[in-house]
């Protein structure tokens, strides 16, 4: 019987795309955003009482910060030196792998009305100042502008910004938009519930509430990962994290199905497409594979039979 158990377990975690990692439920509860980084340390920020929390991928605590206004964490991708802005405080703040502030930038006395900051690097900032209409582009190690465009852009809902490429990246909850720095639309999408822009070498990815989508240039937005269930997602090099009815799911990359997002509508059509870790997989003769719970009562099934005849 203990054989037959293991054998029932052991088919099931082989046919499961997705992979729970023990994590306490009461770190994740009431968790507002998470961002996983290529070491595999997890990010929990909390808007309740705006703290944001890292833990290694067995939920220690490594380190923790505590805000007095709303911050927004740009990305975790260089766990060195992660950067955080503020539109209330009108700053941003980076701190270090333990999360101890390394330096701050105010903009107050330079500028007018920052809506959003992205940092290029460890020198540069672009700033979208909404009172002047501009996109400025700051060394705030020296204290000096670089360059400043004209960029007479509605900033509703904005989410995020990005610049590569001498193109300009404009993420708000219902739209992803590329400029030129002549302020020439290059790109246009729909985006439900977008937060944040990642960018992996070349590629750009835009992060939502369930869902990452990459950015094919000039053509259209590719859903590399979904699940209409998830509370949040984000992804590092090697997988997509995500969380859950409060508990922490890992999906490798390769059990990820790409899935063409539109950019215009379509006549509607029923749609075979299924939430990563519940998608159909093609064997190599072209028939279709009977999902993980079938065949997992497909062998409880036969078990029993084998029982009944005392097998």
């Amino acid at each position: 019987m203990k054989l037959l158990n293991l054998l029932l377990i052991f088919l099931f975690c082989s046919l499961s795309a997705q992979k729970s990692i023990p994590f306490d439920t009461l770190k994740l509860k009431e968790a507002k955003d998470m961002l996983a980084d290529d070491y595999g340390n997890l990010y929990i920020y909390k808007n309740k009482d705006f703290s944001f929390t890292k833990y290694d991928s067995l939920g220690k605590q490594l380190g923790k910060l505590m805000f007095t206004v709303p911050f927004k964490v740009q990305n975790v991708q260089n766990p060195l030196s992660i950067a955080f802005f503020s539109e209330n405080a009108q700053e941003m703040k980076f701190v270090d792998q333990n999360l101890n502030e390394i330096q701050k930038v105010d903009f107050k006395q330079k500028f007018g009305f920052i809506r959003m900051a992205y940092a290029e690097d460890l020198q540069q900032l672009w700033l979208l100042d909404d009172s002047m209409k501009r996109l400025i582009q700051y060394n705030f190690r020296n204290e000096t502008t670089i360059n400043s465009y004209p960029f007479d852009a509605s900033f509703d809902d904005l989410m995020d910004l990005m610049v590569f490429e001498n193109k300009i990246y404009i993420l708000t909850k219902k739209q992803i938009r590329i400029y030129t720095f002549k302020f020439e639309k290059l790109f246009e999408a729909p985006i439900e519930n977008g937060k944040r822009f990642r960018r992996e070498n070349e590629f750009i990815l835009v992060i939502t509430n369930n869902s990452i989508l990459k950015y094919i240039p000039e053509k259209e937005m590719v859903k590399i990962f979904e699940d209409p269930d998830a509370q949040i997602v984000d992804k590092n090099t090697l997988s997509y994290f995500e969380i859950k009815a409060n508990n922490l799911y890992l999906y490798n990359l390769e059990k990820s199905k790409e899935t063409k997002l539109q950019t215009e509508p379509e006549p509607e059509k029923k749609s075979t497409d299924q939430p990563v870790g519940k998608s159909e997989e093609k064997s190599n003769d072209g028939s279709s594979e009977q999902p993980a719970g079938e065949n997992l009562e497909k062998l409880i099934n036969e078990i029993s039979e084998v029982q009944k005849f005392g097998i």
